[in-house]
C-alpha cells in the first residue's frame, strides 16, 4: 500500500466521523427543542456511546468503531449513527459477492479496508418518516471504490415531504453530472424493492455503490456532498411534523411499516449481510432494525 492510498483513507475515516459528530449534535438539537406535540413534556434524550470491534479469526486486531444510539426520545424513539474502520480477510461468501459485482483480484488477495457511517431513524411521531444514510470507502489490493445513498421511510407520506427530500438530493448531486440524480435514484428505486412484498420500502431516495471513475478526488467529492445534504434534507421534514397529534390508527400503520422495514433490511440489505459475515460486531450492524414494529 502506498502512501498515497495510506492518506486517502485516512481522509476517507476522518471525514466519516466528522460528519456522525455533526449529525448527531443535529439530532440532539431537534429533541432539544421539541416543545409541543404528545411527547413535549418528556426529558430529551441523548446518544449512548459504545466502541465496537470487528473479530478476526486470528484474533488480531481488525478495527471497530463507535455505535452511537439514542432511544425512547421527544423526536427520535430509536436512532443509531455508526461509524467503522474495519480490515482483514474476505471470507469466502464475501469474496464470492464481490467478484460477482464485478470487483477483480478476489481469488488473488482477498484482503479488504473499509470505512463509513450508517445511518437509521425511527421516529416517535408517525406523521414523521423513517430515514435511512449510509456513506462508505472501500478498498481492495486491486480495486477502490465508494458507495452510499439515502432514503425516505415515511409510514404516513406526504407529498411534499417526499418533493423536498429529493429536490435537496438533486442539487447535491449537480455538480457532478446532469445524469447523475436520475441514474442514482433509478438504482435507490431497484435497490431498496422488496420482491417477496411486491413494492419499495419507501419513497426512494439515491443509491451508489462501486464508484471508482479513475477520479478519487470527484468521487471523494460526490460522496461528501451526499453526506452533506442529508441534513438539508431531513430535518426540515421532523421540523414539519413532529408537533403533530396522532391517533392509534395511525401508530398502527406506523408499526405496520417497520415490519416492512425489518424484513427488507434483514433479507435484503447488503451492508447487514457484509457486517455480519466479515464478523463486525452484530449489535452495531443490526442498530437499523426498529425497536418496535407489527406483522399480520
Amino acid at each position: 500500500m502506498t502512501d498515497a492510498t495510506a492518506a486517502r483513507k485516512e481522509r476517507a475515516a476522518t471525514w466519516f466521523r466528522a460528519l456522525r459528530d455533526e449529525i448527531v449534535a443535529a439530532f440532539e438539537a431537534l429533541e432539544d427543542s421539541h416543545a409541543q406535540g404528545p411527547l413535549a413534556d418528556a426529558a430529551p434524550a441523548r446518544f449512548e456511546l459504545r466502541e465496537t470491534r470487528r473479530a478476526s479469526e486470528d484474533g488480531s486486531d481488525a478495527g471497530g468503531g463507535l455505535m452511537s444510539v439514542m432511544r425512547r426520545g421527544r423526536v427520535f424513539e430509536k436512532v443509531g449513527v455508526n461509524v467503522s474502520t474495519v480490515h482483514g480477510t474476505l471470507g469466502a461468501r464475501a469474496q464470492q459477492a464481490m467478484a460477482a459485482r464485478g470487483v477483480p483480484g478476489m481469488a488473488d488477495d482477498p484482503r479488504f479496508w473499509a470505512s463509513g457511517i450508517s445511518l437509521v431513524a425511527h421516529m416517535q411521531n408517525p406523521h414523521v418518516p423513517a430515514v435511512h444514510m449510509n456513506t462508505r470507502m472501500f478498498w481492495t489490493p486491486h480495486a477502490a471504490w465508494f458507495g452510499g445513498g439515502t432514503d425516505l421511510n415515511p409510514c404516513l407520506e406526504y407529498a411534499e415531504d417526499t418533493a423536498h427530500f429529493h429536490a435537496t438530493l438533486r442539487a447535491a448531486c449537480a455538480p457532478f453530472g446532469a445524469d447523475v440524480y436520475d441514474r442514482y435514484k433509478a438504482w435507490a428505486d431497484e435497490y431498496f424493492f422488496i420482491p417477496h412484498r411486491g413494492r419499495a420500502r419507501g419513497v426512494g431516495g439515491i443509491f451508489y455503490d462501486d464508484l471508482a471513475t479513475g477520479d478519487w478526488e470527484r468521487d471523494f467529492a460526490l460522496t461528501r456532498a451526499v453526506g452533506q445534504a442529508f441534513l438539508q434534507a431531513f430535518v426540515p421534514l421532523v421540523e414539519r411534523r413532529r408537533a403533530d397529534g396522532w391517533s392509534e390508527a395511525d401508530k398502527a400503520a406506523q408499526l405496520a411499516h417497520r415490519g416492512l422495514y425489518a424484513e427488507y433490511n434483514l433479507v435484503y440489505d447488503r451492508g447487514t449481510k457484509f457486517g455480519l459475515e466479515t464478523g463486525h460486531d452484530a449489535t452495531a450492524v443490526l442498530m437499523s432494525l426498529p425497536p418496535v414494529a407489527t406483522w399480520e
